[in-house]
């Protein structure tokens, strides 16, 4: 079986590490940017949402396309349509309030369906809202942007080297690079890809939709773009609440290799629970035999790929698989059968992948997983700054700083630190610069003190820049906070809390704080 390049896997997982759906594949079709009127006081034309949203029809949402400039500094020039949903507020629930926007992550993530996995952690504050869906320009159902199709990925063989793994990626970043930049228009429609163009498309539905202001909602990604909002539209900011966000002064290279000792620090917990449950997974009966067990795992990848069920996975994949399970506490039961079927697979063991080993290697053999992955490269590559850019040109600064990390950070080091992705040879940016963040605009932060994904140091530089902005950290390791009793995940009462109270009442704390630890599970030993 044929498994996705590493540079394929690591933007699709991106979109999974950041708490979002993956972008639905890419029509085979390019972006047509039309000639229309002029998108202020735009008559929009609600109705039934397309066939592939069958859950907003269910919920009764309406959907639309709001018209926005391809170039917002030319608003009589070529436009673009943004997909649109709405779940109208319900007078059951009080005076409405206004419309809620929301974005789920990413980059790459689509939103038009995130209103319906919020609408539950609101509560009845989601009566209040409008509640407002999109997927930002160039994905899903707004105006797309297509790549030329990728050529098959070489299966890998039998034994590898780092060094070989290393061209591979850098190869496949490459030639993702060409047949994105080279296909159709797309020289002259990327260069509006970019987080900026996003927030004023954001501006764009507030205005057609005839409010003064936007409240919303957004986490990873989401938040760094609803920061991007308020200090491009400051007094159009109603209720903002960014959940689980970066430092604005850190490239997106920057912020890959900054999770590199969080990520360590989490395999140190993770090792000491699977100790305390050799019993279960034989993977030692110390913390250190459990990380030697799992670095003997690599190393051997890294010279012979692991096969399970017919596929191979080198190291740089192993790792990916490993990142992806060790975000949240209660995944820990599911890493350690993992990394046991990996082992046993190692071995030349018979191997019957557990569940979350089989939904990995289905997602990594996916055909549909190169398209998901083309919005995270449309927006992390095409950005000049914050909360994307920053990437370096030359592969071999990859490799160096690959090499340096292992002594440090072993097991994610590498990973952390080799994610050119195809924003190395992207050559198609923004002319704008970067999005400096700094006002008082009030915003309600959240944030997990052992987010692997996005460091707590960030949220705290961002928090810095913010001054009128309240900060409530959970001592989990998470990345996401707010609402995730929803996902089957241990809940963070006091989290959920000040959120809802803030989008009922406009009230944040009066402080910065800290929410009580009730506890998290790790799920059934397996």
């Amino acid at each position: 079986m044929r498994v996705t390049s590493l540079v394929t896997a690591g933007l699709g997982l991106t979109c999974l590490l950041a708490g979002s759906v993956p972008a639905s594949a890419t029509p085979a079709v390019p972006a047509v940017p039309t000639s229309t009127a002029p998108t202020a006081h735009q008559r929009l034309v609600w109705g039934p949402c397309s066939p592939q949203q069958r859950e907003l029809n269910e919920a009764g949402a309406q959907c639309t396309k709001v018209t926005v400039p391809l170039d917002h500094s030319d608003p009589g020039g070529p436009t673009i349509r943004i997909a649109v949903s709405r779940i109208r507020a319900d007078p059951a629930h009080g005076e409405r309030r206004g419309i809620l926007l929301s974005n789920p992550g990413g980059p790459g993530g689509t939103g038009l369906s995130n209103t319906l996995y919020l609408r539950p952690a609101l509560k009845d504050v989601a009566g209040r809202y409008d509640l407002i869906g999109f997927d930002p320009r160039f994905l899903g159902e707004s105006t797309p942007i297509a790549c030329g199709p990728a050529a098959p990925t070489p299966t890998p063989g039998p034994t590898t080297t780092r060094r070989q793994d290393f061209e591979q990626s850098v190869r496949s970043a490459r030639d993702t690079a060409r047949r994105c930049l080279e296909h159709g228009d797309n020289a002259r429609l990327l260069p509006h890809a970019t987080s900026r163009n996003v927030a004023r498309d954001m501006d764009a539905i507030r205005a057609a939709l005839g409010e003064r202001r936007l409240s919303y909602y957004g986490v990873s990604y989401g938040a760094d773009l609803g920061a991007v909002y308020t200090q491009m539209f400051p007094r159009r900011a109603d209720r903002v609440v960014l959940d689980s966000s970066t430092d604005p002064a850190a490239t997106q290279y920057e912020l890959f290799q900054r999770a590199g000792k969080p990520l360590e620090e989490a395999l140190d917990a993770w090792a000491g629970w699977a100790a305390r449950h050799d019993g279960t997974y034989r993977l030692g009966s110390t913390p250190s035999r459990v990380r030697s067990n799992v670095q003997r795992l690599l190393d051997g990848a890294e010279r012979r790929p692991v096969t399970v069920s017919g596929v191979r996975l080198d190291a740089p994949l192993l790792r990916l698989v490993l990142r992806q399970l060790i975000q949240h506490e209660e995944y820990d039961a599911a890493l350690a059968g993992t990394v046991r079927d990996l082992i046993d697979a190692a071995a030349g063991r018979p191997v019957e992948p557990g569940p979350e080993l089989a939904a990995m290697l289905e997602l990594l053999a996916s055909p549909e997983l190169a398209d998901s992955m083309l919005g995270g490269a449309l927006f992390m590559c095409g950005d000049r700054g914050w909360p994307a850019g920053g990437w370096p040109k030359n592969p071999e600064t990859y490799w160096k700083n690959m090499e340096r990390s292992r002594t440090a950070q072993p097991v994610f080091g590498p990973l952390v630190n080799g994610m050119m992705a195809p924003c190395a040879f992207w050559t198609s940016t923004s002319r704008e610069p970067a999005t400096a963040i700094g006002n008082d605009v009030p915003v309600l932060m959240l944030q997990a003190r052992r987010d692997n994904n996005v460091p707590y140091e960030g949220a705290l530089a961002l928090h810095h820049r913010l001054t009128g902005s309240r900060l409530v950290t959970a001592d989990i390791r998470s990345h996401g906070v707010y609402g995730r009793g929803l996902g089957g995940l241990t809940p963070v009462p006091c989290a959920d809390e000040a959120v809802n109270d803030y989008l009922r009442d406009g009230t944040l704390p009066g402080t910065d704080l800290t929410c009580p630890t009730t506890g998290t599970g790790t799920g059934e030993d397996r």
